[in-house]
């Protein structure tokens, strides 16, 4: 108990420098990752608050540990399988070529091939943690570079399985075995995590579930990532690989939602601390001694990556505007790095003060990134940043939804919450990303072309939702369904009254008026706070809307001005004509005067 006041201290020193500073670079424009990295050196190297930067940073790794298992449950199986040619390809050709030619710049100033070797491909390993959040802070995670760009750092956790077992062979130390028993130990364990969460983990969220015990999921998610994580580790293997790994096998799980909704607090947390722990841990007096010559490698080593990046992202097909993007996102060193670097100093390939110099590269990279980040922006013409590649690799849904409007915002989520999974198709590049930063995954596409409606799957899916705001959009996609597929089921937002007849024409399965029932909603409501009781007021709203479907039914035989008779109102005795002595202001920018549902609005929606 004595450490306890210890613990407490330093929690509450973490988190205050985490709430001033992140903040403050988000404010800035800097980015969150940036302000934890400062808050950690201003706490640790700066003042000497607090010391013990890298026992935090082995706690803080968990962050990494959750974030990599929650894309993972993003990430089914098929769709992993899908993405082969870039983690196989795309990801080994960008390891190779960066960790070659760094090896042979930095052959040329150390004159010691096992150096460079573990310097170069430990600095063309980029920042898992630090990629993936600039992604997420985005919403960029699942467009067509953010999946490239996972691609490639999913390649590089699994490429330090083999770096870790070659580090060994290239030491003069005689005592020193082959690395080889640790990569089939490492093989083994990857084959054990799968085995488990093929055969295991539904089984036992089965019966936690039966209990209906909400603790026990949670903690039942928390045993999932760290048995996987450290099933990993004890195989000398990333910690993330192990968690990722458990993610995708649950990823077509029922229980995939709940399990995202238990760990993401946790996430969070503990990966903003991860970021503040390596600022804690960098050594200043690295950075005193060699300053010069950091602040001229760190910059030329991220500027020859994020060029072989881009070289390597066009051969495999990228666009230009695409390529661009991985490549400064990408150009830092990671995590990855710190683990290489000390197993070589380990064995004597690295001395101490040659590691701090590494170390102390990957830092001041990770800093930089943001920089990068924003030198990737101003290469690219602002026009075509706004543009999206139609690609529709991993959709087909029982759903379809075309446009992601409010309504269809709300009408997703009672789909998600029943299990059923949705393909939504929208035009709309802010919309997108928007939504990307909530976890939404929705493909860009112009759901008015027979062929866009193709690849979404339409042909597959048991219902077709239309949820586009402008009518004549609405109409154009209708028809298109029904001249296609006759037989598929289509529910549509109606714009208006108005809209509402033109789609009886057409016997659409459902139509609703988006702002109807809510209407109905609200003045049920009033009716309440002026005394009424709740039957009462129930009797009246489906009064209400009983003669607005017999409305409704009138003016689909008659026209849109008939049926107004069975309307309530309340005749009004008009006042002589007066010229006001004041203008009128618009309460909602447009006229007072009555406007009735039958003219349609010039509001968005």
């Amino acid at each position: 108990m004595a450490d306890a006041p210890t613990l407490y201290i330093q929690a509450v020193v973490l988190l205050g420098g985490a709430v001033l500073a992140a903040p403050v670079f988000k404010w800035l424009g800097l980015g969150t990752v940036l302000g934890y990295l400062a808050a950690g050196l201003v706490i640790g190297p700066v003042f000497g608050i607090l010391g013990n930067g890298e026992d935090i940073l082995h706690f803080a790794e968990l962050g990494i540990v959750f974030l990599m298992f929650i894309i993972g449950l993003e990430m089914k199986p098929s769709r992993l399988w899908s993405m082969r040619r870039d983690i196989l390809g795309l990801g080994a050709l960008q390891v190779m070529s960066c960790g070659l030619v760094l090896s042979l710049m930095i052959a040329f100033l150390v004159d010691n091939s096992s150096i460079a070797l573990v310097a170069g491909f430990g600095l063309a390993l980029s920042s898992t943690a630090f990629a993936l959040q600039m992604l997420e802070a985005t919403g960029n995670v699942n467009t067509r570079y953010g999946r490239k760009t996972f691609s490639i750092l999913l390649f590089q956790d699994l490429a330090i399985i083999p770096l870790l077992a070659i580090v060994p062979l290239l030491t003069t130390n005689a005592e020193v075995g082959p690395g080889w028993p640790a990569f089939v130990v490492a093989v083994a364990a990857i084959t054990l995590v799968i085995l488990a969460g093929r055969y295991l983990l539904n089984p036992l969220l089965n019966v936690i579930a039966r209990t209906g015990a909400n603790e026990a999921m949670i903690a039942a998610a928390l045993f999932v990532v760290f048995s996987s994580a450290m099933a990993m580790q004890y195989a000398g293997l990333s910690m993330a690989l192990g968690s990722f790994l458990a993610g995708v096998l649950l990823a077509e799980s029922s229980y995939r939602v709940e399990l995202e909704a238990n760990i993401e607090p946790f996430r969070g947390i503990l990966l903003g601390l991860f970021f503040m722990a390596i600022g804690l841990s960098f050594n200043l007096q690295v950075l005193a001694d060699y300053w010069l010559a950091i602040l001229f490698c760190a910059p030329l080593a991220m500027g020859i990556k994020a060029v072989l990046i881009y070289i390597c992202c066009r051969l495999f097909g990228s666009s230009h505007p695409e390529s661009v993007k991985v490549a400064a996102v990408l150009p830092q060193h990671g995590e990855f790095g710190f683990v290489l670097f000390a197993a070589a100093a380990s064995i004597g390939i690295l001395d101490q003060q040659a590691s701090s110099f590494l170390i102390a590269l990957v830092v001041i990279s990770m800093a930089l990134t943001p920089l990068s980040i924003r030198l990737g922006e101003l290469l690219l013409d602002k026009v075509k940043i706004e543009e999206l590649e139609e690609d529709f690799e991993g959709a087909g849904s029982p759903v379809l939804m075309i446009g992601f409007s409010r309504m269809g915002q709300i009408a997703s989520q009672t789909l998600l919450a029943s299990g059923t999974d949705v393909t939504v198709i929208d035009n709309n590049p802010n919309m997108i990303r928007q939504a990307g930063r909530f976890g939404f995954r929705i493909y860009f596409g112009d759901g008015t072309r027979k062929e866009v409606l193709l690849s979404a799957g339409i042909a597959e899916a048991r219902l077709v939702a239309v949820c586009t705001h402008s009518p004549e959009i609405t109409n154009r996609i209708v028809d298109q369904i029904i001249r296609d597929y006759p037989d598929k089921p289509i529910y549509v937002r109606s714009y208006d009254r108005a809209h509402t007849l033109q789609l009886m024409e057409r016997d659409v399965t459902y139509h609703i008026r988006e702002t109807f029932e809510s209407a109905l909603i609200f003045g049920a409501n009033m009716l309440e706070e002026l005394g009424l009781s709740p039957d009462e007021a129930e009797r009246i709203i489906e009064d209400v809307r009983k003669l607005d479907n017999e409305r409704i039914a009138i003016q689909h035989s008659e026209g849109i001005h008939a049926g107004t008779d069975i309307m309530h109102n309340r005749p009004v005795q008009p006042e002589p004509l007066v010229e006001p002595q004041h203008p009128a202001e618009a309460l909602d920018e447009r006229s007072r005067e009555f406007v009735d549902e039958d003219e349609p609005e010039k509001t968005e929606d």
